[in-house]
């Protein structure tokens, strides 16, 4: 769960911008000094409080300059904070390069608050490795790129293979649709003893957040563009089928247990305890269960999203239409350099390897072709989780469309929290009414987005 998802728009003004102020950069400094050196500002920076992780970056920052010695970099923490982003766009206190997640570029390439960068990318390393779906989140109308991708996720499903093995059924072959996950789940639940065979949320956000993955995967949406603007979607079979479903799995079959109103920290709790067969969540669930509740990583699986399509979401960096040139290319040669480089992997995944960190998560994967086979290689050699256990969901999300959140997400998950909560409480809950009532809200909320 990102934030307030969006995407989309912008011309190519920010580099103008930044030549009709001459090589000013964010501070107004010049942007390359007597003797060549360009300086940029970046941010993303871990805080002190994680030590192992500011430590890298900082080992990072000094092997990168000693291989780019015309390049300086002045890191800061944090990332791009939409309460404080024009402000300091405004002012001048904007990083040159600034972190974002992916539901922020939309709306920062139509306020034109990003450099284009198009014509700086086409020579860099891997660029054409770079998954299609993730530079679409930094895509304009225009078709032109604004940021790179650094980061990613999508869900799936996180599940118990002990159970799985005790109810029957096998863990090498997780439910690949939502009928299998809803016969799957009766047998685990009918194992006892408080077991129960699936679970989801239904507040906080994260309930409507579930709503939209369960609807992308029956090949709907929550929201589409219409007319110049946008419009509540979810209001038709896709959104009726997954009430349907969620309420049968409750009602009819009780293999979601009686408790409710669950958010993320229960539903771990619940695996964690070893009573819960399956949940929607990414891979990114499992070390903190195995963490948090002393169990093992052999312990558990992971399938790729049932159906046609996942949620995903994930983060990147973007450009101060306010920089040089030369300050967007040393960015872009940072960016790429730092997160962009399987030539990096291995030396990544030998240093992770002596700091308890799991490696061979199914995280992170941007790329295709040799780039993702060469990142794919490093983590086989150092890794220390089974990733065997992770196969479903490697080979099921390849075949699974990309889906991002909606425009002003998180209004509309408070909106759809209720849905969800009143169809796992309510065993006479009115599907239709449910729906129609939530779409009339969420066109009002979506009659906001600019």
């Amino acid at each position: 769960m990102a934030g307030t998802q969006s995407r989309r728009g912008l011309i190519a003004a920010g580099i103008a911008v930044a030549l009709a102020g001459g090589l000013a950069g964010c501070g107004g400094s010049p942007a390359v000094s007597k003797d060549g050196i360009v300086t940029i500002t970046v941010n993303g920076m871990p805080p002190k409080t994680q030590p192992v992780d500011r430590k890298y970056f900082e080992e990072d920052i000094k092997a990168f300059e000693k291989e780019h010695p015309k390049i300086r970099i002045d890191a800061r923490e944090g990332q791009m904070d939409p309460k404080t982003f024009s402000a300091k766009l405004a002012g001048g206190q904007l990083e040159d390069v600034y972190y974002v997640y992916f539901t922020d570029p939309a709306g920062l390439i139509a306020r034109r608050q990003g450099a284009e960068i198009t014509q700086y990318v086409k020579d860099m390393p891997y660029y054409k490795d770079i998954k299609s779906d993730y530079l679409n989140v930094f895509t304009g109308s225009d078709g032109a790129l604004y940021g790179l991708p650094n980061g990613q996720y999508s869900l799936g499903l996180i599940y118990n293979r002990d159970l799985f093995k005790k109810a029957g059924l096998d863990p090498d072959k997780p439910p690949a649709t939502w009928e299998e996950v809803r016969t799957a789940a009766k047998k685990i639940s009918a194992l006892g003893d408080g077991t129960v065979g699936y679970a989801d949320y239904s507040k906080n956000n994260q309930g409507g957040w579930h709503f939209t993955a369960w609807v992308y995967s029956l090949g709907g949406d929550i929201a589409v563009a219409e007319n110049g603007g946008w419009k509540a979607a979810f209001d038709g079979p896709e959104g009726r089928k997954a009430l349907q479903l969620l309420h049968d799995m409750r009602w009819t079959d009780n293999s979601m247990g009686t408790r409710q109103l669950l958010q993320i920290e229960d539903v771990q709790k619940m695996m964690g305890a070893g009573k819960l067969g399956m949940y929607m969540a990414g891979p990114d669930n499992i070390p903190t269960i195995v963490k948090q509740f002393e169990r093992e990583y052999d312990e558990y699986g992971v399938a790729a999203m049932p159906g046609k399509a996942t949620l995903g979401g994930g983060n990147g960096f973007m450009f101060n239409p306010k920089a040089s040139p030369e300050e967007i290319k040393a960015g872009i040669e940072w960016v790429q350099w730092k997160y962009l480089n399987p030539d990096r992997t291995e030396f990544e995944d030998k240093r992770a390897s002596g700091n308890d960190i799991p490696i061979g998560l199914p995280l992170d994967r941007l790329f295709t072709g040799a780039a993702q086979e060469k990142q794919d290689a490093a983590h086989s050699k150092y890794a220390n989780v089974p990733r065997n256990n992770y196969k479903p969901f490697v080979e099921g999300n390849a075949t699974r469309e990309q889906k991002v959140e909606p425009p002003n997400a998180q209004q509309i998950y408070a909106v759809l929290d209720g849905v969800m909560q009143a169809v796992l409480t309510d065993k006479d809950a009115d599907l239709d009414k449910l729906l129609a009532d939530a779409a009339k809200k969420v066109d009002g909320i979506l009659a906001t987005v600019k």
